[in-house]
């Protein structure tokens, strides 16, 4: 098989003007450009959708690119001989971000962008390498080129689904994609009628067709005005937006079913990634001659993490089969999947949309990122009778550390990753530790200040989690490395009853006054995308409803201040202002009642016994649990250091913690009187 990489590095920086951190010292920041050329034929090469309905070059290979970010230590004799992948989030770069609790940057190179320099002070050599290729330019977001598959000369055609949930009124215009950093796929006819757009109220609401003469296939530009016009604007047809006049009522959900042309191969993001991570893992030299820019520190072992959507794809590569390369060796070691639930990847499929966030229960419904297989360990769906497990390649399967939060549970079919489709407990390969993180919600913002509600009812979820990131990578290392085994999964279970149904949780969850409580978490039927779904091609938009009630979906139980059980409890949920929750939602005129989103709850707890008898609130006041901030802070703190005995964040951390909690937390809590 013929792989071929070639990496032009067009930039190399001083990180931080040279600063030195702790005994690793300076480090640099290469840029560039990772060209990639490979073998149509070959498994599993052969295997990403419609990679044979591509130009090749002279020698038969399929050519594309992605835009690549390395951070090293300029000393090699420094460096931990790690190489850590950053997946990235839809283009941007999210590592340093959520390991060392810095601003978020897609070019960082100050000091302030380093955050509290964890990873640097650790001395990895991290890497991003762009693997999605529906993105568009702009704010500095990491880019990759791919071909458009063809039917031999002619535009290769196929149906495609788009929902828009505006949340703000004078919406009149969105590209098809949705998203205005996404590329569309662009319509075969401006011809309206030849498509079908609908709304709804709720998810699950009978679908209003909108009349094709209510709406075009086009988008609204503007610039300045003459003759005393001060702005002007015009309507021009477009094949990759939709204009509707009379605009997109907020909270309504839109969808819009068409036919598309030119999809891009997204599926060679699997084989960027994996063939960049083994160059710089084994490699000496490109296939160019120039040498590989880290080998003097010559990797020993090599790890990746990603986030949400990135969370996802990890899973999906691994499932795949690309954790082995051209030559059958391991990519990676080990993996850190985070928040993705239960999910895989709408990437590996014609006119997929990698951008997508997945299914919830309001938004991006009937998603076919959420399929089975749901688990690292071999199981079998119940109602189809396949038996599969993400993990099945002993021989290069990485070792896995999968960490979600509440918010997975009640929105991303987060219990289907342990346990079978009908609910029970599945056991995990030895290979795989699971982690909840419990009462916290799927974003977790590092560096929130103030919260927010948007359009939803109660207060964004504020828990601080990053501290967690931390000790599991030090987890991983040692697991890789040393064979030491980190401390045992701690998931919520049917067999303690931490993990539990509606009706169940409706039961341990507190009576709070005038608070909305969700009818339960986003379901998951059985959906059919047509007999060639297994071949990458929906020919179903929508898909097919075979089975409604689909995948038993359960939660995390909860304690008597709405608090979940089970899981890795971060000091602010062990020692409590409020009730976290993974759940929100939304407000009225947003599609009230409907979770929103990935976004929790921050529900404070009354301050005072006055305020706790007046209102009815069954929950302990803030003053009853903590006598003064002093006492807050000493909960906080011995919170802290019972995670630490337990291996579940760094010793460093307990004063970060206990600083936060100084003054009540004020920044992230709504406390009138203390």
């Amino acid at each position: 098989m013929t792989n071929n990489i070639t990496i032009d590095i067009h930039e190399s920086t001083h990180f931080a003007d040279g600063y030195q951190f702790d005994d690793v010292g300076a480090y640099e920041r290469l840029r560039g450009r990772a060209h990639f050329a490979v073998d149509p034929k070959a498994p599993p090469n052969v295997e990403i959708c419609d990679i044979d309905k591509v130009s090749v070059n002279k020698d038969g290979l399929v050519e594309f690119a992605s835009d690549i970010f390395i951070y090293r230590p300029v000393n090699p004799k420094n460096a931990n001989r790690r190489l850590f992948y950053d997946y990235g989030n839809r283009g941007n770069q999210r590592a340093i971000q959520f390991f060392n609790d810095a601003p978020p940057s897609n070019l960082p190179l100050s000091l302030a962008d380093a955050g509290n320099g964890y990873l640097f002070r650790r001395g990895y050599t991290f890497a991003c390498c762009a693997w999605q290729a529906d993105l568009l330019p702009g704010d500095d977001r990491m880019l990759m080129d791919v071909p458009v598959a063809t039917d031999r000369d002619k535009p290769l055609t196929g149906l495609v689904r788009t929902e828009f949930i505006p949340e703000n009124e004078g919406n009149v215009t969105y590209p098809l994609s949705g998203w205005i950093n996404t590329r569309s796929h662009p319509t075969v006819s401006l011809d309206t009628g030849s498509a079908i757009l609908t709304r709804r109220r709720y998810a699950t609401s009978e679908r209003e067709i909108i009349n094709s003469d209510e709406w075009e296939f086009a988008r609204v530009a503007g610039g300045i005005g003459l003759d005393g016009v001060d702005r002007q604007s015009a309507v021009v047809p477009s094949a990759t937006d939709i204009y509707l006049p009379a605009g997109f009522d907020p909270g309504w959900i839109y969808e819009l079913v068409y036919t598309g042309q030119d999809p891009l191969v997204l599926g060679l993001g699997h084989i960027a990634v994996r063939d960049f991570i083994s160059f710089l893992k084994y490699e000496d030299a490109d296939a160019s001659g120039k040498a590989n820019p880290i080998i003097d520190i010559n990797i020993e072992k090599s790890y990746a993490w990603g986030r949400s959507q990135t969370g996802r794809i990890i899973r999906d590569f691994i499932y795949l089969g690309y954790n082995s390369d051209s030559k059958g060796r391991k990519v990676f070691d080990g993996v850190m999947p985070h928040v993705s639930g239960g999910g895989l990847m709408w990437l590996n499929h014609r006119f997929a949309s990698a951008v997508s966030p997945a299914g919830q229960e309001y938004e991006d419904h009937y998603n076919c990122a959420d399929r089975f297989p749901f688990s690292y360990a071999e199981t079998t769906d119940h109602l189809t009778g396949q038996k599969d497990a993400i993990l099945k390649r002993p021989d290069t399967d990485p070792l896995v550390i999968h960490s979600q939060t509440a918010t997975e549970y009640w929105q991303r079919r987060g219990s289907l990753v342990h346990t079978d489709t009908r609910g029970n407990d599945l056991e995990q390969p030895n290979s795989v530790r699971l982690y909840m993180w419990s009462s916290s919600e799927h974003f977790a913002d590092p560096n929130l200040k103030v919260p927010s509600k948007g359009v939803c009812q109660n207060w964004c979820n504020v828990v601080r989690t990053s501290m967690l990131f931390r000790a599991q990578l030090d987890a991983l290392d040692a697991w890789a490395t040393d064979g030491i085994l980190p401390p045992d999964s701690r998931i919520p279970r049917r067999s303690d009853g931490s993990l539990v149904s509606m009706d169940e949780w409706r039961k341990g969850f507190p009576d709070i006054p005038g608070l909305a409580l969700p009818n339960g978490p986003a379901s998951l039927p059985l959906l059919d995308f047509g007999p060639d779904f297994g071949k990458g091609i929906l020919s179903k938009e929508p898909p097919d409803v075979v089975d409604d009630f689909g995948y038993t979906i359960l939660v995390p139980g909860t304690d008597g201040d709405g608090n979940d059980i089970g899981g890795v409890r971060a000091p602010m949920v062990e020692a409590p202002l409020a009730t976290y929750t993974g759940w929100n939602l939304r407000a009225r005129g947003f599609g009230e009642g409907a979770k929103y989103k990935f976004s929790g709850s921050t529900i404070p707890f009354p301050e005072t016994t006055d305020e706790r008898t007046s209102t009815g609130d069954p929950r302990t006041a803030i003053k009853e649990r903590y006598e003064d901030v002093s006492a807050y802070q000493a909960a906080i703190g011995a919170a802290a250091e019972l995670l630490v005995s337990d291996r579940l964040m760094l010793e460093e951390d307990i004063e970060r913690c206990i600083e936060w909690a100084r003054g009540w937390d004020r920044d992230r809590h709504d406390l009138k009187s203390l």
